[in-house]
């Protein structure tokens, strides 16, 4: 399945289905969850980063158990904007997880998210080391899906 503009995606989406956010990160891949009004993003879980029949597996019991109807993932763009390899790989892994899934997709600009999510745990969370570790790849996703939801809002 070919890759959406973020802004088509959303206006395709089936009444009723939520999105799942994905923010692939090198050894763990954060996931977050839209309502059904498309409206919030909320942090969900993560999986391991592993083969990808295996992280296959793993989103389709997400998709199948959440009534998932489309995936946005994270790109890493550099911080400049520009299209670097990370950005390519990323293309990539979610086309053929949306191949795979059967699901449409698209890629949202994720620059800083994790940073800003960071920022967010130390200063206003207080949280340990080891908490944020639990918590980021999840929080970063939600945030980064919530940045697209913000900016593909439909109005009538």
């Amino acid at each position: 399945m070919p890759l959406f503009n973020p802004r088509e995606l959303r206006a395709t989406l089936p009444f009723d289905k939520r999105v799942l956010g994905v923010d692939p990160g090198s050894k763990t891949i954060g996931l977050a969850l839209t309502d059904v009004s498309l409206m919030l993003a909320s942090p969900y879980g993560s999986v391991k980063r592993r083969k990808m029949s295996e992280v296959v597996v793993d989103l389709g019991k997400i998709v199948r158990q959440q009534n998932v109807g489309a995936l946005v993932t994270g790109l890493p763009l550099s911080l400049d904007g520009s299209f670097g390899p990370a950005a390519r790989a990323t293309q990539d892994w979610i086309g053929e997880i949306s191949n795979r899934l059967d699901l449409p997709a698209c890629c949202w600009d994720e620059r800083l998210s994790s940073s800003a999510v960071n920022r967010f745990l130390i200063q206003d969370a207080d949280m340990t080391r080891k908490r944020r570790a639990e918590v980021v790849d999840k929080m970063a996703a939600a945030y980064m899906l919530q940045a697209w939801l913000d900016a593909t809002i439909i109005t009538e």
